[in-house]
């Protein structure tokens, strides 16, 4: 198990960082004394939460879903000493389904939720290897990676299915190394996931905003800090499942019905 306060004057990285849950993270571990790198593919959105944070936070600007821009951005992040701490956490929310889904959505939904916090583990990985203990890595998922596909962003829920599945393999990699691994599945809260195609490069169809009709229900949802006292207790055990649910019971029921109905299916052949 990992003291908290043994990460003090240590350097963490959180991806996604700009706002919403990333800003909740990059200011919580400074507020552990650790000195944050603010990564965003927006740079005025990681420089404000940089400033905003001050003692020697500093921003680091780049696309994770592409695997040469994270290479390079790790390699610029050498210069700041081990990594102990990393957080996977940008992702983008795709209101699309499956069968009519665009090819530019799909393709922005799982090259961000998938394959870029595949590359940002591979870049940044070998940035822990000379660090000190503690070292801990963590990995934003969803509660919709507990339940079925459904409603209405099953495009998103499948992709986040896939960060569920990553950050197990990553938990069991790592713990042969002695790294402890959090994986985090919030529920819905106030960010601004909903407006993400704000940012979204060139190749997926270039930045827009989303209608703000659909934002109403993540601005009377619940404020993401509100989690951070359980990600640092969770972090300070050395990691570990933790699930920010606020939909009254519903993740839990759902989930448990899920895995009821898969192991009624089980056969033995």
């Amino acid at each position: 198990m990992s003291d908290i306060e043994t990460y003090a004057g240590k350097l963490a990285l959180v991806t996604g960082a700009g706002d919403g849950i990333g800003e909740v993270l990059a200011k919580g571990f400074a507020g552990m004394g650790m000195t944050v790198c603010v990564q965003d593919i927006r740079p005025e959105a990681a420089e404000r939460v940089a400033t905003e944070i001050g003692g020697g936070a500093f921003p680091l600007i780049y696309d994770v879903s592409d695997y040469d821009a994270c290479v390079a951005a790790a390699e610029d992040l050498k210069a700041h000493g081990p990594l102990n701490l990393l957080w996977i956490n940008a992702g983008v929310g795709v209101g699309a389904p499956i069968i009519a889904g665009k090819p530019k959505a799909v393709n922005w939904a799982f090259d961000v939720n998938v394959r870029g916090v595949i590359w940002t583990a591979q870049a940044f990985m070998p940035l822990m290897e000379d660090a000190e203990e503690p070292r801990h890595v963590g990995v934003t998922a969803s509660t919709a990676a507990l339940r079925p596909p459904e409603g209405d962003f099953p495009l998103y829920a499948t992709t986040k299915h896939a960060t569920f599945a990553i950050a197990e393999a990553l938990r069991g990699e790592l713990s042969r190394d002695g790294i402890g691994t959090t994986i985090l599945c919030p529920g819905l809260f106030n960010t601004n996931i909903w407006d993400g195609a704000k940012a979204r490069p060139e190749r997926f169809g270039g930045a827009r905003h989303m209608d703000p009709a659909i934002a109403t229900m993540w601005k009377e949802a619940k404020r993401p800090d509100l989690m951070w006292p359980h990600i640092e207790r969770t972090v300070g055990q050395g990691g570990g499942y933790l699930v920010c649910a606020t939909d009254d019971g519903e993740t839990k029921s759902a989930f448990e019905a899920r895995a009821a109905e898969i192991s009624s299916a089980i056969v033995e052949v």
